[in-house]
């Protein structure tokens, strides 16, 4: 069952439905070119806004969790895709150790590493779950609400080697953002492999260098379409060292968030777009520590940084905002779409009854609605009048969501420390 999906719909985006599905060949050979330049992430999800008039990535997941809100319809992609992509890196891979994030009780989380074992365990592997919790000192079986279970063994670290009491893998699989940095257990690995490297981590990673890989494939992309690249692009500014309780660096944020909203003001007036422009205003790293600020005009940063808490100093992205125009049963929704290896293997709408169109609907008080993206994004239907075809918004969706994947893999490549080893 599919739920309903109300979504307004203006010209630009029906407009840009129909060049990407005449163009459906064409960019399916662009990216199969891509992936034998590149290499994509291992596994990442992309959360997406459709503002009606613009489809763009809003942020690109390395360590993606929130499996478990998959449909059981789309596990068999998944699984082909685990397949493809252990093949590539081990092809006689048996043992694979998962090693997920030190908040350790959080049940939902919990239920995306179960989907995630479930998904490794029928691509053909033995998976155990390896915790680098300081807290996880024995084996600890924890409940999940579905009637399954957990099973957390404490990580034990050789000369060279991960693994779990009585299990050595080949492969180990992080499904830990790093956030407070790499742990010393995690270094230095050489007769594994650890995937996603450690510089996908946030310790490393930074969503300005991530935007302007992703500015970069999307131009390519435009021209490709003949079409503007503004239509799937998040244009963003960046500012180091700012701390908004403290008043340390608002000059940079003032001057660069009225830069951006006057830039956006001319591009909506050339397409006669009524909505006010506003940016999100956010930590260029992490998932955690800074809250996501919604700014229409750039006084309101004096009246945020009177109220801020976080006493932190951060580099700071300042993002073009993206309206959503999709609805679910009245609550503003936006999709999130699940990639492994080059495949997009299913999506849910994330949905937010209490928050606006302009408001980041990753908070607390959000649901989760799978949708059937398992047919859908791999089989558009041409011909069908543009907006009208449910199918062809999940296949433009799993295109503009594998643009920020290729993004990931060109930002990888350049934070690479090992890349100059190979020049």
């Amino acid at each position: 069952m599919v739920p309903h999906l109300v979504t307004a719909l203006t010209g630009p985006i029906n407009e840009l439905e129909q060049r990407v599905l005449d163009s459906m060949p064409a960019i399916e050979r662009w990216f199969r070119l891509e992936w034998m330049e590149h290499t994509p992430p291992f596994y990442s999800s992309v959360d997406l806004r459709n503002a009606g008039f613009k489809l763009a990535p809003v942020d690109t997941n390395l360590f993606p969790s929130g499996w478990n809100y998959l449909t059981p319809e789309m596990l068999p992609l998944a699984v082909q895709a685990a397949m493809a992509a252990i093949e590539k890196i081990c092809p006689e891979a048996r043992n694979l150790l998962l090693i997920p994030e030190n908040h350790s009780n959080n049940t939902f989380y919990l239920s995306s590493v179960a989907q995630l074992r479930r998904i490794f365990h029928m691509a053909g592997l033995n998976v155990r779950i390896g915790s680098i919790d300081p807290a996880i000192k024995k084996t600890t079986t924890l409940a999940l609400p579905d009637g399954q279970s957990v099973t957390l063994e404490p990580v034990i670290r050789g000369k060279r080697r991960l693994g779990v009491k009585d299990f050595d893998p080949c492969t180990i699989l992080l499904n830990n953002d790093l956030s407070a940095g790499v742990p010393g257990i995690l270094e230095d690995i050489h007769e594994q492999y650890l995937l996603p490297p450690l510089h996908a981590g946030w310790t490393t990673r930074r969503k300005s260098k991530h935007f302007k890989c992703y500015e970069e494939v999307a131009k390519r992309m435009g021209k490709l379409l003949g079409a503007d690249p503004w239509l799937i692009n998040p244009w963003f500014e960046n500012c180091s060292e700012a701390n908004l309780s403290q008043g340390i660096g608002i000059e940079c944020l003032r001057t660069r968030v009225d830069a951006l909203l006057a830039k956006i003001r001319r591009k909506y007036k050339e397409y006669g777009i009524k909505e006010k422009p506003f940016v999100v205003v956010k930590a260029d790293n992490g998932t955690h520590g800074m809250g996501i600020l919604t700014v229409h005009d750039a006084k309101d940063l004096e009246a945020q940084s009177g109220s801020a808490e976080d006493q932190t100093t951060h580099d700071i992205l300042i993002q073009e905002g993206v309206l959503t125009k999709e609805r679910m049963n009245d609550a503003v929704a936006e999709p999130v779409i699940y990639m492994m290896d080059r495949y997009v293997v299913g999506g849910f709408y994330r949905i937010h009854a209490n928050r606006g169109v302009d408001e980041n609907l990753s908070a607390p008080g959000s649901s989760y609605v799978p949708l059937a993206f398992e047919h859908s994004t791999h089989l558009p239907q041409p011909g069908v009048k543009p907006g009208a075809s449910v199918p062809n918004r999940f296949y433009m969706y799993g295109v503009v969501a594998r643009l920020a994947m290729l993004a990931a893999s060109y930002e990888l490549e350049a934070t690479d420390p090992l890349a100059e080893d190979y020049d």
